[in-house]
């Protein structure tokens, strides 16, 4: 399964009045884990940076100048994006602000739909707990000492690690394998079929004081014990 992590920082907080996205971060995941591949490009808003909003992500003016529009990046974006389900911290935010710069270069808006929101995620997890980027960080021990201010490319690599700890650690479906095509025989065998027997089964670790025991347990328990369906001849699990 593709997933696309995904960040954007912003001018401001509306874009019907205004203000524009100015850095897009985003990580591809398969099967739950970084490809490598990545999509970041700071965008000129075509405007003024308010005061609020450079204190959060430090983009000023100045340097955003010569960058490209929204515009002249939308096609490696939208390429990048294709139909993955994406992964968003405050996803109507952020989709919010896609949706009206896609809307505003003459394409195809992004449904909702497709947004995992990790908000409503960690609060449906830890009610009444803070639910920041750098909260959760914090509770599973991610290190974000990098994170001096917002910036989507990583926010997107922190996020990636955070939604992997929501939806239950970093193999969520406890299969060890790096990514499609790199899997080992063995790991596609743990993956796709039972288990073989062992070439030479293991050596009992029970005593035979825990043996007796047991057999005594199971006698007492009567003759239609189910116990009586798996245990050999003498009572010896």
């Amino acid at each position: 399964m593709r997933e696309i992590v995904l960040d954007t920082e912003t001018t401001g907080f509306d874009p019907d009045t205004g203000d524009r996205i100015v850095e897009i971060g985003a990580i591809e995941l398969m099967n739950y884990l970084p490809t490598g591949r990545h999509f970041h490009v700071y965008i000129n808003p075509e405007r003024d940076m308010p005061a609020d909003a450079l204190a959060v992500h430090g983009l000023t003016s100045a340097f955003l100048s010569d960058k490209p529009r929204f515009a002249e990046i939308v096609a490696d974006f939208v390429e990048f994006v294709g139909d993955a389900r994406l992964i968003i911290h405050n996803a109507p935010f952020d989709m919010k602000f896609l949706n009206w710069e896609l809307r505003r270069a003459g394409r195809p808006t992004l449904p909702m739909s497709r947004a995992l929101d990790t908000v409503a995620m960690a609060r449906e997890k830890f009610p009444g707990a803070p639910v920041s980027l750098d909260a959760l960080c914090r509770r599973w021990g991610i290190d974000n000492s990098g994170r001096t201010l917002h910036g989507a490319l990583l926010d997107s690599e922190l996020l990636a690690e955070v939604y992997l700890e929501l939806i239950g650690g970093r193999q969520p479906d406890l299969v060890l394998v790096a990514s499609p095509g790199q899997r080992t025989e063995a790991q596609q065998q743990v993956s796709t079929g039972p288990r073989a027997p062992r070439p030479v089964p293991l050596a009992p670790r029970l005593t035979a004081a825990e043996i007796t025991a047991h057999a005594a347990f199971v006698a007492r328990m009567g003759e239609k014990a189910l116990w009586h369906r798996y245990l050999p001849a003498g009572g010896a699990p």
